[in-house]
């Protein structure tokens, strides 16, 4: 069975009382409520009208563009691709980079947005007022969908939607400009080895050239083949052949061990330089390639209605706040009254 619920009897009748109580103040109410609905129209009119253009985008995820498309590596430690979209550290990698001086100082230097916002540079805090204009207008925030939007409200609507797509290319090419910045030094040092790697190739190459100019072509082989026709010489009694074999093998003996070195080295060296090759490649592709840091789902476009003030929520607060507090204010007044 559904247990039944009554009401108070002192609830109703306090209820009944402030209905009989605003009755009976009813005109004082009203008027009060017009005269604060009259005055927040006016005011509300008098407030400048700004209209509000946004951006969204999805940051890129953070992939080298070499590793994507040139290396082919068999070992994968990220599975996402240059066509991936960013997770929640690229979002805020990417919000930490809008909010910085670095995007503010421009935007504020291409738009002059100083002069636009009528504020005095000799007057006393200029950049300080510029700071708080400017974050009043812009909003930059993360959605819940991981992406980021840029909203901005102006009292030109071109200039609103001017802004908010500036901010979102810029905001591509900063990322970009702190990244090559670093694709460049690592491409230095890449290049730097890779010039030494080859000159040292070259350098082997020379000397074992000059080696086999004096006959030594391959040492183990050699000698082996030396030793046998020497002894074979000798079993035969033919001097001559003996000592013109004689003398290949102090020749062979005397640059042998050079050679066993310098092929190692050059052997070892043409390893280093084909990995260096592979490296000097990727960074060069770092550092002349561009791809794009941000999916831009929606551009800024010139809005065609203002966004604030909405006069008639404005008006409607106002009004009901005042009657609100001016029953508060009466009911306070018949409280303390004193009793005739």
């Amino acid at each position: 069975m559904m247990e039944n619920k009554t009401v108070h009897p002192a609830i109703v009748n306090n209820a009944f009382d402030l209905i009989r109580f605003t009755w009976s103040k009813r005109w004082i109410l009203i008027a009060l409520s017009a005269f604060a609905f009259i005055v927040s129209v006016i005011i509300s009119s008098t407030i400048t009208p700004r209209f509000k253009s946004s951006v969204v985008l999805f940051p890129a995820a953070s992939v080298s563009l070499s590793k994507s498309l040139v290396e082919t590596s068999s070992i994968q430690t990220d599975n996402r691709d240059i066509m991936s979209f960013g997770e929640d550290d690229e979002a805020e990698r990417m919000l930490q980079i809008l909010h910085s001086n670095q995007i503010k100082d421009h935007i504020v230097n291409k738009f002059d947005l100083m002069a636009h916002y009528k504020i005095d540079p000799s007057s006393s805090f200029p950049y300080t007022r510029l700071d708080k204009k400017y974050k009043g207008n812009i909003s930059l925030k993360r959605t819940e969908f991981m992406s980021i939007e840029i909203e901005v409200l102006d009292t030109d609507p071109q200039m609103a939607a001017d802004i908010a797509n500036e901010i979102a290319s810029f905001v591509d090419s900063t990322i970009h400009n702190i990244q090559r910045e670093r694709a460049v030094e690592a491409f230095n040092i890449v290049e730097q080895e890779y010039t030494r790697s080859l000159h040292e190739v070259e350098l082997f190459s020379d000397s074992l050239r000059k080696i086999r100019e004096l006959g030594v072509i391959d040492y183990e082989s050699q000698a082996a083949s030396l030793n046998t026709a020497y002894a074979t010489a000798l079993a035969q009694g033919n001097r001559t052949a003996a000592n013109a074999i004689l003398e290949r093998m102090n020749t062979l003996s005397k640059y042998g061990g050079i050679y066993v070195e310098l092929s190692q080295k050059l052997e070892s060296e043409i390893q280093r330089l084909g990995q260096l090759k592979i490296k000097y490649a990727s960074s060069k592709i770092n550092v002349d390639q561009t791809l794009p840091q941000i999916f831009i789902v929606d551009r800024a476009v010139k809005a065609e209605r203002k966004a604030v003030p909405r006069r008639s929520i404005i008006a409607f607060v106002t009004t009901l706040s005042t009657f609100a507090f001016a029953l508060l204010v009466l009911l306070i007044i018949d409280q303390i009254k004193p009793e005739k």
